[in-house]
């Protein structure tokens, strides 16, 4: 059994329709996805749909974007509910700021010499509720600008980065705290990729744990070296919560993160399936 719970879809950044995503998952052997398109549940019902005609079970979900610190943190979320008014608000706060800093964006490549428009942009954004970053990328890409995505975020784009521009993001606590208000199951995404061991140290995740009930880590990610991995697996084990595995796949849009290149133990899975199906049942669920 071959599970992968973090993906996403042209829903939010990824390339793949949602049934193209649930497909290509079954051809790679794949028995469980989790759709996590960032900040919207738009594409689940497709993917379900697709579920049912490829034999791959669909596991609701989606990433929350996050911050701690003012930067990025993001919040996987497996069985939230979708109309949790709560949850749903915060979600579209993130969106809004999303699409609202698409123009500051601009205007900062324009001054560092690799302009795009804001419809070479928009043509990039296919079925996805908000602008994100990953759509300026392609633009740039399509420009002859960069090579690839990554070379745009390392470039220009990513978080303190000569085009970057702030947004809302949603506190890390309270991100935990929503998700669980919509009866969903927590686990941080990547907490020590790309150096965010420093603003997730191991005393701040069991802090997580501790005080808002972080249900668990994502261990086995393309960002997360072998140290990383074990220390991530070992602190896991010590708090007593979920490590997750997982390609954070996206399509085309990302390399090195095929569908299955990392994957969450089958009894991790069984676990985590019992949290979603107790939360679902619980009073005001």
């Amino acid at each position: 059994m071959r599970i992968d719970l973090h993906t996403h879809s042209a829903v939010s950044d990824g390339t793949d329709t949602p049934a193209e995503l649930v497909a290509h998952a079954a051809a790679s052997g794949l028995s469980v996805v989790a759709l996590t398109d960032h900040d919207t549940f738009d594409g689940l019902d497709e993917a379900r749909a697709a579920g049912e005609r490829y034999g791959v079970e669909v596991v609701p979900g989606m990433e929350l974007s996050c911050s701690r610190q003012h930067q990025s943190v993001h919040l996987l979320a497996y069985g939230a509910d979708p109309a949790n008014a709560d949850l749903a608000a915060e979600m579209a706060l993130v969106r809004d700021g999303r699409t609202g800093r698409l123009r500051p964006v601009l205007a900062k490549l324009a001054e560092l010499g690799v302009p795009v428009s804001e419809e070479e942009v928009l043509a990039f954004v296919g079925s996805s509720p908000s602008v994100g970053r990953p759509h300026i990328a392609d633009a740039l890409v399509a420009a002859g600008h960069v090579k690839d995505r990554t070379e745009a975020f390392d470039r220009f784009l990513a978080d303190g980065g000569p085009a970057h521009v702030g947004r809302y993001a949603i506190d890390i606590g309270r991100g935990i705290d929503l998700v669980h208000g919509a009866g969903g199951v927590a686990v941080i995404a990547h907490p020590w990729g790309r150096g965010r061991e420093r603003l997730l140290p191991a005393e701040v995740l069991a802090d997580l744990v501790a005080d808002h009930g972080l249900d668990g880590i994502e261990v086995d990610h393309q960002d997360h070296g072998a140290d990383a991995r074990a220390g991530l697996r070992e602190l896991a084990g010590r708090l007593g919560v979920l490590a997750t595995g997982s390609s954070d796949y996206h399509g085309t849009g990302k390399v090195d993160h095929d569908l299955g290149v990392n994957t969450t133990d089958p009894e991790t899975y069984a676990t985590l399936r019992a949290l979603m199906a107790q939360r679902a049942g619980a009073p005001g669920r």
